[in-house]
């Protein structure tokens, strides 16, 4: 009964760390770690409450120190707040910040591989990304590549296939891309550039101001839910689809590994369940999300809703081909994550054929 009251009076996750502390004998919560009080920081790539990316990355934090009974208390650095939206990377690997909250595609230039583990052009969509990382081989990969800067990857979030960009012009075929400067990240930006484009890499707050003084003339940012609340409609009137580039965009809670590893068993399987957590709810906040801000702005806003031309995707879809064929045969490690990559798609791919895609023709 004393038990009860215990469970009662306080938070659940409070209760069982305490009541793990007095099992005799055990390891983990037991004995000294139960005395456990961390104090970490984030540093994040996105604005602070922003939505989605802003506030999942405040989510993982809140339920982090939620899940550990305030063992870990985690305190949230937006984009500028402590370090730079693209300083994130080196801020954790050496230790300014625990916990980092950012796009690995940010980090090509640390890593050829990095990109891999965010975004490809025409690969795999939000659903694919989660089970080739979780089962296909790709979380070890990934760990494997950040090993040697002091960082521990985990999944968390996806916005799932994003739009392909805000235009100010139309894009009426190929030629429509040469000399185009575009704010694309990543193995996008790449492919954009062999055909011509000139990408540039900004961080979304500064994406708005970009376009309206046309430094830039194009922008892929998110989705419609984001992209709203960044107001990119007021300087680009043309919203094209399909978000080719960037089909199941992964988002990264990287740890400083000294800092992980000294976690006892216990914190790390809640920290690993709630970066999980956190992964799934982000996805599924979009999925919610964009249609309703879709819809807004195409009906109040006046937003020009355009599918990319066919000639522009089939040149994006060879170009994709020959960008990624050629990181691979540059980086011996970039060959074997593409190599695995691809591999899974291909079975992904066969499988849905009989299963997402054929329901989708069904349900019409």
């Amino acid at each position: 009964m004393k038990r009860r009251d215990v469970l009662r009076g306080m938070g659940l996750a409070t209760a069982a760390a305490g009541l793990a502390a007095c099992a005799p004998g055990g390891n983990g919560a037991a004995g000294g770690a139960s005395e456990v009080r961390l104090q970490w920081k984030m540093v994040t790539s996105w604005p602070t409450n922003f939505p989605g990316l802003g506030t999942g990355a405040a989510k993982l934090a809140e339920r982090i120190t939620q899940a550990t009974g305030g063992r870990i208390t985690v305190k949230v650095f937006g984009s500028g707040e402590l370090v730079p939206p693209f300083e994130v990377f080196d801020a954790v690997s050496r230790g300014t910040a625990e916990i980092g909250h950012s796009a690995a595609y940010y980090w090509r230039g640390k890593a050829a591989a990095a990109p891999f583990f965010c975004a490809v052009p025409f690969g795999l969509n939000a659903q694919e990304m989660t089970a080739w990382l979780r089962f296909g081989g790709g979380l070890e990969l990934w760990r494997e590549l950040y090993a040697p800067f002091n960082l521990v990857p985990f999944p968390a979030g996806n916005t799932g296939v994003q739009l392909a960009g805000w235009f100010r012009k139309p894009i009426e075929g190929v030629a429509d891309l040469r000399g185009l400067k575009m704010r694309i990240p990543g193995l996008g930006g790449d492919v954009m550039q062999a055909l011509g484009a000139v990408p540039v890499n900004l961080p979304g707050a500064e994406i708005f101001t970009s376009l309206q003084s046309g430094a830039i003339d194009a922008a892929e940012w998110v989705g419609p839910y984001n992209d709203l609340a960044f107001g990119l409609h007021r300087v680009a009137k043309y919203a094209y689809y399909p978000g080719w580039q960037e089909p199941g965009p992964t988002l990264e809670a990287m740890f400083h590994k000294p800092a992980f590893d000294a976690l006892p068993d216990d914190l790390k399987a809640i920290v690993e369940a709630c970066c999980a957590a956190v992964n799934d709810e982000m996805l599924a906040e979009y999925t919610a999300r964009n249609q309703q801000a879709l819809d807004l702005l195409v009906r109040e806003h006046g937003t020009q809703l355009r599918r990319l031309p066919e000639d522009v995707l089939v040149a994006l879809k060879r170009a994709a081909d020959e960008v990624l064929e050629a990181l691979a045969g540059a980086d011996p490690f970039a060959r074997r994550v593409y190599d695995s990559m691809r591999a899974f798609r291909a079975q992904a791919q066969a499988w849905h054929s009989v299963s997402e895609e054929a329901f989708y023709q069904a349900r019409r």
